[in-house]
């Protein structure tokens, strides 16, 4: 062998004793996207168990979503007046985009409705990128074990039915939550890196406040995060660095907000949406403020002890973090806050306490692997023991709630667009109207279907009902009702019964016949038709024979089948409930939009 041979083989020998096993490497790489996809899997496989379920307040965007993508402009209906019957801009923003690409209020995809399909699976999208955040933020102060935090954070996510039931609702939550993790996941990053007077900092903390109050109302509340975080990290000699900054982040967040702010009121005369409005938003009283109480009961005072002794304990620790987790705390902060002065919320399982919850469980998630890290051997056992305590309760509430929630869920969009939008229309269609109105105080589903021109007693699409009912003035609505209105038909349902005075009105009963009728708890419920409307009794008896076989019908499965769609597609002019009805044959007539009659 030669002596180039001998130094060929000594670097080639030399060059396999520096390879390095790819193997960790590569399980370094794969470990987050692990941790991510199966925390966000776990989500999607508790909102699987809610099945095709959306609420009804969720389709009044969709109808919205609608009109625009149609070129109809700001109106819930083809020929209504222009009323800002929604509340939150970016999330229809976002269906108006899927109706122009067409996956969205265009038929079925995969089997499934779009209009169902759309709004869940943007809904899986945020819940990815929420995780993907807080690994982002993981990955700042834990080097080997940052993927542990977006699967504990997922699976605490997924666990919860609040959070599951709103992110998957068709309302905003999904979007809100995914923002305003962003923001305090930017906040956190930029506090460890020394950026947090950086330029681009303070424009990225005040563009994604703007994003927020433009998802939900009380989103204006975030513009304070950035602030707030600078005088955790105030100094004099950065005073007037500070000072510029926060000036700059509130400037990027005025110019949009105020933008559509005067949008608003040079198309409606409105400073304010019509659900403020009608929601008649006020002070908050000190009764108020121990509204918060109500999530400690939900999530369980243990668990809920348990996660403030963890992040207390992070503080009191002093790592170098502690200023990061202050920036959390901040947005955290806010969100209580914002829970608190908000007006209550009819609907179940406290949708107002998304931010909260994607909040909360960010600090929590951040401060226990931290807390757990540090500990010795002894001391982690007993901290898991008393972790697995705490959280036994309060996963018996889950379960219990989730199981709740899936025997009786809130008004769902479907059961609206079957039993006011689809059998009115067969009212309408037996009567031979071609031009017709409803008074009803559900109108999502019903909107999307409706054919008739739709008079919202609740007022988040009228504008003179949400002032009647900012002023609390029942006289007037009635009056408004029986007098300026004069609908085609009438729905009156608790709690609007009692709450407008419209169903004990002595005019309901000199001026309109009784259709599908019945006491609940003492008060009217049901379907009236203005006598002037119907030509005959013969008519009258038909249009009760259908009340029977279709109104009934549907209220007959509002707790058979409450999960299910409502057909591949809702368009306006239907009448035959998505569910086969053994007391309609399929074959009935109905009246097209344009008046044709088709079968």
């Amino acid at each position: 062998m030669t002596i180039a041979s001998v130094g060929d083989l000594r670097t080639v020998q030399e060059s396999d004793s520096q390879r390095v096993d790819p193997g960790p490497a590569r399980r370094a790489r794969l470990a987050p996207v692990a941790s991510v996809a199966a925390g966000t899997a776990l989500i999607g496989a508790h909102a699987s168990v809610y099945g095709y379920w959306l609420i009804d307040d969720a389709a009044i965007t969709f109808s919205y979503a609608r009109s625009f993508a149609e070129g109809l402009g700001p109106v819930l209906q083809p020929d209504a007046a222009p009323v800002e019957g929604y509340s939150n801009p970016t999330w229809l923003l976002l269906l108006v985009l899927g109706r122009f690409v067409g996956l969205f209020d265009r038929g079925a995809l995969f089997g499934i409705p779009d209009y169902v399909l759309f709004p869940k699976g943007l809904a899986l999208l945020c819940c990815a990128a929420i995780l993907t955040l807080s690994y982002v933020a993981a990955r700042k102060v834990f080097s080997t074990l940052a993927w542990v935090v977006p699967l504990a954070m997922g699976a605490v996510l997924a666990a919860m039915p609040s959070f599951v039931i709103w992110a998957f609702s068709g309302l905003e939550n999904p979007l809100y939550a995914l923002l305003l993790v962003a923001q305090a996941v930017l906040l956190f990053c930029a506090v460890l890196d020394n950026r947090l007077l950086s330029g681009k900092v303070a424009v990225a903390a005040g563009g994604l406040a703007a994003l927020a109050a433009l998802t939900r109302p009380e989103g204006l509340i975030y513009a304070g995060s950035y602030p707030l975080v600078l005088l955790t990290q105030l100094r004099r000699a950065t005073l007037p660095r500070s000072v510029r900054r926060c000036v700059e982040s509130s400037l990027v967040f005025l110019v949009p907000v105020a933008a559509y702010f005067c949008w608003r009121y040079a198309t409606f005369g409105q400073w304010l949406s019509m659900p403020s409005v009608a929601k008649a938003q006020d002070l908050p009283t000190l009764v108020d403020l121990t509204r918060p109480g109500e999530l400690v009961s939900y999530f369980g005072a243990l668990a809920v002890l348990f996660a403030v002794g963890m992040i207390a304990a992070t503080l009191a620790r002093t790592p170098w973090w502690r200023p990061g987790l202050l920036a959390v705390l901040a947005p955290l902060g806010l969100a209580v806050i914002a829970y608190a002065v908000l007006e209550p919320d009819w609907m179940a399982q406290y949708r107002f306490a998304t931010p909260v919850w994607v909040l909360g469980t960010l600090a929590a998630t951040l401060a226990t692997v931290e807390v757990l890290r540090s500990a010795r051997l002894r001391a982690r056992a007993w901290l898991v023991t008393g972790l697995v305590a705490a959280l036994l309760p309060t996963g018996a509430g889950f379960v219990q709630a989730s199981q709740e929630f899936r025997a009786h869920p809130d008004i769902s969009a479907c059961y609206v667009a079957d039993r006011f939008g689809r059998v009115f229309n067969g009212y309408a269609d037996i009567l031979g109207l071609e031009k017709a109105s409803l008074l009803i105080p559900d109108l999502g589903g019903s909107s999307m279907t409706s054919r008739l021109e739709l008079v919202d007693m609740a007022g988040l699409t009228h504008a003179t009902f949400a002032e009647m009912i900012r002023n609390g003035d029942r006289r007037a609505q009635a009056d408004y009702v029986y007098t300026v209105a004069e609908p085609t038909f009438i729905y009156i349902r608790e709690p609007w019964t009692s709450g407008t005075g419209i169903g004990w009105d002595a005019r309901l009963q000199r001026d309109y016949y009784p259709l599908h009728y019945h006491v609940e708890q003492g008060e009217p419920h049901g379907d009236w038709v203005r006598k002037s409307a119907v030509p005959s009794a013969e008519v009258l008896a038909e249009l009760r024979d259908y009340a029977t076989t279709s109104a009934a019908w549907v209220e007959s499965r509002l707790y058979v089948s409450p999960l299910r769609h409502c057909g591949p597609t809702l368009h306006r002019g239907q009448t035959e409930p998505s569910e086969p009805n053994p007391g309609v044959p399929a074959s009935r007539p109905v009246t097209s939009e344009s008046g044709n009659t088709e079968r």
